[in-house]
């Protein structure tokens, strides 16, 4: 499949909430990390993040609103590759 000159179109306002969500969250990542560098914070700061500001939740919404793009634009075949695509991410606790 090429996908370098396909468009897949996304609702704007759920466009902006996902801009919204992950802008906040590579902010508020950069800032922890820069405080674990500089020893202003302890590695405890990175799990009451992710639990506190619902990362998991935000990050499921923006990969929800992604995925109903692909599914709406992309044929049976195509979307079964993207799937495949996936699979071969890195993931935490793997292996």
């Amino acid at each position: 499949m090429d996908m370098t000159s396909r468009e897949v179109r996304i609702p704007l306002d759920q466009a902006v909430e996902v801009v919204q969500d992950l802008n906040e969250l590579v902010v508020s990542l950069d800032r922890l990390v820069s405080r674990l560098g500089t020893g202003t914070a302890d590695e405890s700061a990175i799990g009451t993040f992710v639990l506190d500001w619902n990362v998991l939740r935000k990050l499921a919404r923006a990969r929800q609103v992604i995925d109903v793009a692909l599914d709406a634009e992309l044929s049976e075949e195509e979307n079964l590759e993207v799937d495949a695509l996936c699979e071969q991410g890195r993931f935490f606790g793997a292996g």
